[in-house]
């Protein structure tokens, strides 16, 4: 009986032949069996970090040899180029001398792709056609001209989404603005201000769920009763929705005929006479006098009425650059710095809120400086910026084919989905499809264009800033292999690479960074995504910021170190550490190919979470590693690692083994020492900081070597990160997977 339960199940046999030897510990069990890896991946252009818009002072303080050099011991190599400006909806001047399309500074700017100027700084400009009160992105920064009280100024819709240049019928890419009443208020009308352009057929529809920009797939678009306008005349329009008033809280104008006539009556330039125009929108009830009474508020601040758009024109002026006190590093001296470790790096290019002869003008001044280019990211979390899976694809194949005209060979990829734990969704479409992803792809597709894209982007945030609690550490696996079978559900292709192009444990930092919780999740999450078959990971942020207030006022900041206000004082924080075992302890850096396979563990905490997780590599020297992550933040556990390579054999490290532990005894933070304030306000007795906190112990890591058998128990401590590197007893070179 022994024998046929040994030759069925080959790795449970082997557990319990060691467990018997082993009452007290848990066993990592190891699959090596042919036809087992899970991935391969070469370090140097996989395992990667992040620089993004940042203080011109900073940019200043950290883009210099001396602090780079402290940073590089982290072992990330390549690097991804961030583009906050859209984000922002902002039109990013990669290179500050460039041409306009318009006298006086005016209109739709190009980049100079000249190699003349060192670019040391670039700067982000707000776009004054803007119908977004706030989008996920722009914080509390600007405000929409659709609600603003002034009718010199006007929303307009991107010009690039037109028949003109997607060489589709308009209808196919309606566009739209959004009003929130905030509650449900008795609704019957609309009044629409139109500038030029205005629409001739447009739709005013209401939204049968709860939100449709958080829920976005709860719910449709609903006609209003008379809503329908199919000859529209422009000027001011007020249109009666319903007979009687009606509840209502979401109110969408959807537009899909353009008048084509010109913005001031400027037909010099066609992008000024297409898509849409309005200078102000009320919405409100008719009362039996024949009286108008609004509902809205018109301010030019993020106090008016909330609206939303479809998409912004991005033409702007140059008295649109408003903050020099953020910058998008200079391209120039984000190559030379050190940064980029002389390896290809991934750029942006500004996609949603510019043109493509901009795109192609960045490329070509990169090339022309002879900076390698490893990938090209077409815009940035269009997503935040409530675009439509068919509109990003429309632009996306206007720059492609413009990219791919100056240089066939560009890999460009997309969309940088922001912070994604589930599947994006969007409005249903008339087939009901909701998947973002998949919509995009079946828009490129149906255009014949799927070779366009070369990658598949987004980025990571899994944890709310404010919610981080010891039990996130449990989820990261699952949520990581998760939202990869989700992708494949949607239809990416197996053979797409897939990046996460931006990511941390939060998008809010705040204390948990400074714990070493986060070196822990961090451990886990590099360990996850490689084994779930992702091709690239990019760390984010990779030079040190001063530290921000987080929730509850507890000093934070992203990233690897803690810095003082002159960014001089340097001080490893847990992540750094976590990186170093990851990049240059548990795999082997370079250009060398390291494979991935499946560990699994024997333990868990009676809910159902592994208190240790495993990852093994086969690294280009032959050494085998396993990183352990004790996600028990109270109890060490002795682990025996067991290889299973399917002959009912099980198989241990054999001889010198080296073991590199990361844990509370070697690195604890200690938050900010507070006091009450002197005279505390009417709220309650207010705390400040008086310091920002500080690590002690702070590292490094603990290096053993061990002489190991298939025996050997290894205890790993809680809370901690540990590598176990060596050779396996009994397996030859030529046996190896």
């Amino acid at each position: 009986m022994s024998q046929m339960f040994k030759s069925s199940t080959p790795s449970l046999f082997a557990l319990l032949v060691l467990t018997s030897a082993c009452l007290h510990c848990q066993v990592v069990t190891v699959d090596i069996a042919p036809g087992s890896v899970k991935n391969q991946f070469v370090p140097q252009e996989t395992l990667g970090a992040g620089l993004d818009r940042i203080s011109t002072e900073a940019v200043t303080q950290t883009l210099n040899k001396p602090l780079l050099d402290q940073i590089a011991p982290s072992g990330w190599a390549p690097m991804t180029y961030r583009n906050n400006t859209e984000l922002a909806v902002e039109m990013w001047h990669w290179n500050p001398s460039g041409s306009w399309s318009q006298p006086d500074a005016r209109g739709y700017f190009t980049g100079s792709s000249v190699p003349d100027k060192e670019i040391r700084n670039s700067y982000g400009y707000t776009l004054p056609r803007r119908g977004f009160t706030r989008n996920d992105g722009t914080g509390n920064t600007g405000y929409s001209r659709l609600t603003d009280g002034d009718t010199k100024t006007f929303w307009k819709s991107n010009p690039y989404l037109t028949k003109a240049f997607t060489s589709e019928d308009d209808s196919l890419h309606p566009q739209w603005i959004i009003v929130d009443l905030k509650k449900k208020e008795l609704v019957d009308s609309i009044r629409i201000e139109w500038a030029a352009p205005f629409a001739r057929h447009y739709q005013v529809q209401y939204w049968t769920g709860d939100d449709p920009i958080g829920q976005p797939s709860r719910g449709i678009w609903q006609l209003l009763p008379t809503g329908e306008v199919t000859d529209g005349k422009g000027g001011v329009e007020t249109i009666r929705l319903n007979k009687i008033p009606v509840p209502l809280q979401f109110v969408r104008v959807l537009m899909t005929e353009s008048s084509n006539t010109c913005v001031d009556g400027n037909s010099s330039d066609k992008r000024n006479c297409l898509g849409y125009a309005i200078r102000e929108v009320s919405v409100g009830t008719t009362s039996q006098d024949g009286l108008f009474h609004d509902l809205l508020r018109h301010t030019p601040d993020q106090d008016q009425s909330t609206t939303y758009c479809s998409s912004v024109d991005p033409w702007h002026e140059s008295s649109n650059l408003e903050n020099t006190r953020q910058s998008q590093p200079g391209l120039d001296l984000f190559y030379t710095s050190g940064i980029t470790h002389g390896l290809p790096a991934m750029v942006p290019i500004s996609m949603i809120y510019s043109q493509p002869e901009d795109a192609v003008a960045e490329i070509r001044y990169l090339k022309a400086r002879h900076y390698p280019i490893s990938y090209i990211e077409m815009g940035e979390e269009a997503d935040g910026q409530y675009m439509s899976p068919e509109d990003y694809g429309a632009l996306y194949l206007q720059f492609a084919a413009a990219l791919h005209s100056l240089d066939p060979s560009l890999k460009l990829g997309g969309p940088a989905f922001q912070g994604s734990t589930e599947d994006i969704t969007t409005w249903p479409d008339a087939q009901g499809r909701i998947s973002w992803l998949g919509r995009f792809l079946s828009y490129l597709k149906e255009n014949h264009r799927t070779q366009d894209l070369a990658f598949f982007s987004f980025e990571h945030y899994p944890l709310g800033g404010c919610k981080v609690a010891w039990s996130g550490l449990y989820d990261e696996p699952e949520q990581i292999n998760h939202i990869m079978e989700v992708w494949t559900n949607d239809g990416l292709p197996a053979s797409l690479p897939v990046f996460i192009t931006e990511s941390n444990l939060s998008a809010t930092p705040g204390e948990a960074y400074m714990d070493n919780f986060a070196g822990l999740w961090l451990a886990d999450y590099i360990g996850s995504f490689l084994t779930a078959g992702g091709n690239g990971v990019y760390y984010f942020h990779y030079v040190p910021l001063s530290s921000d207030l987080g929730c509850g006022n507890s000093p934070g900041t992203f990233g690897m170190f803690h810095v003082d206000k002159d960014y001089k004082k340097l001080q490893p924080l847990a992540q750094f550490f976590a990186s170093q075992l990851i990049n240059t302890e548990w795999v082997q850096p370079g250009s060398g190919t390291n494979r991935i396979f499946p560990a699994s563990t024997s333990y868990n905490d009676g809910a159902g979470h592994a208190m240790v997780t495993a990852y093994a590599v086969l690294r280009p020297d032959k050494q085998w590693s396993v990183m352990l992550v004790n996600r028990d933040q109270d109890a060490a556990h002795p682990i025996k690692i067991v290889f299973n390579k399917g002959d009912g054999k099980p198989l241990g490290f054999e001889g010198d083994v080296t073991t590199i532990e990361f844990g509370k005894e070697q690195y604890q933070w200690h938050p900010s020492a507070v006091r009450p304030m002197s005279h505390p306000s009417q709220l309650g007795e207010l705390v400040i900081a008086t310091d920002d906190g500080k690590a002690d112990p702070d590292g490094p890591p603990k290096t053993q070597k061990v002489h190991a058998s298939s025996h050997t128990e290894f205890d790993v401590p809680a809370a901690s990160i540990m590598v176990i590197r060596g050779n396996i007893a009994g397996l030859t070179e030529a046996a190896i997977p």
